[in-house]
């Protein structure tokens, strides 16, 4: 996993940073102000991280489309979605942002994931003409979310911003003569932006946004948020045990594009129903932490009973409390139904969090 070019600036800065071989920003000292800035002015996240694969070749778009769940064909330059690579049995193995350009198809990443993707994708390759590369050394994204973003890339960025449509579309701007991509995409459960100059140019876009008026924010401000939203993060939520409806990645998937891997589970699923379990957001009775991996139990005539495990933890601002993602069987998945999460109690909630 690559380090952040903007390592040493959050250490400079006095970020507070998560341990391990490529630490992450936790938080710049001051969570409720970080929330704020998301949810009234503008939150700046460091994604530098991220990887890349690039897909070039006269059959890159026909050969991504047969592999992947979401819809390639009728992507135009300029489009993109999110966008899924299942098993056969439907489950998710990947889950990834992808772009359409004139002469390439650029496939965004997890921090990490990319070599096991760009592995996973040349297995299906044969006599395809198509070339993948891992490009994640020119991948350097930061992400803007809130109602004053919009305004702060406008007044900092030439060039014209991508219209609002459907899917992630984007647009090439400028900053300071480099060339920027600026894509409308989900940023922690709510509208937002990436911006993608490289890694010199995250060096340099970075203390410009914070000089415009975005608030720096690490990845406890982005739980609560996404979290708050009911949004499913791979890795801690999504894994390859999980059915796409199940996380409800209902935008990452097309019903309609034809046969990709695992599409006739996925087809069958919106028929037919046949759901075990959902991700559903719940309230805890106190905001101490709730450890991933914590069963959802109700207890009826005195017996106990499993009915799910928890994936993700955050306090909420909305709420004043603790609130959980947690996957949770059929029939028990009504707003204000009632169950014991590590000894407190826990009630289901409408998500997004009001």
């Amino acid at each position: 996993m690559n380090q952040s070019p903007l390592l040493t600036v959050h250490e400079a800065a006095g970020a507070r940073l998560q341990s391990g071989e490529a630490p992450r920003v936790l938080t710049y000292g001051d969570v409720p102000s970080e929330y704020e800035a998301a949810t009234t002015g503008c939150a700046l996240f460091d994604e530098t991280t991220r990887g890349l694969i690039r897909a070039t070749g006269a059959e890159a778009a026909a050969f991504l489309h047969r592999l992947l769940a979401n819809d390639v064909n009728r992507v135009e330059p300029g489009g993109g979605n999110r966008t899924l690579l299942l098993s056969p049995k439907g489950k998710i193995l990947f889950d990834f942002d992808l772009a359409v350009s004139e002469d390439a198809i650029e496939l965004s990443t997890p921090a990490g994931e990319e070599t096991k993707l760009l592995t996973a994708l040349d297995l299906y390759l044969f006599a395809d003409q198509v070339e993948l590369t891992n490009a994640s050394e020119e991948h350097a994204p930061l992400a803007l979310v809130g109602p004053k973003a919009e305004a702060l890339i406008d007044s900092l960025l030439i060039g014209e911003l991508p219209e609002l449509g459907a899917g992630q579309p984007w647009a090439q701007l400028e900053f300071d003569g480099v060339p920027v991509r600026v894509t409308r995409l989900e940023v922690a459960g709510s509208p937002g932006f990436q911006l993608d100059g490289g890694p010199e140019t995250a060096l340099a876009l970075w203390p410009a946004l914070i000089k415009a008026g975005a608030v720096p924010a690490g990845i406890v401000t982005r739980d609560i948020l996404r979290i708050e939203r009911g949004a499913a993060l791979p890795g801690e939520d999504i894994d390859e045990n999980i059915y796409p409806q199940e996380a409800n990645l209902d935008t990452a998937f097309s019903l309609d594009k034809g046969c990709y891997i695992g599409q006739e589970v996925v087809a069958k699923i919106d028929t037919y129903g046949g759901l075990n379990k959902r991700l559903i957001t719940l309230k805890i009775e106190h905001d101490d932490p709730i450890p991933r991996g914590a069963k959802v139990i109700l207890t009826e005539n005195g017996e106990d009973r499993e009915l799910g495990i928890v994936t993700s933890w955050s306090y909420s601002f909305v709420l004043d409390t603790g609130l959980v993602l947690a996957y949770i069987k059929k029939r028990h998945q009504e707003v204000g139904s009632e169950f014991q999460i590590a000894g407190a109690k826990a009630t289901i909630v409408e998500s997004p969090v009001r």
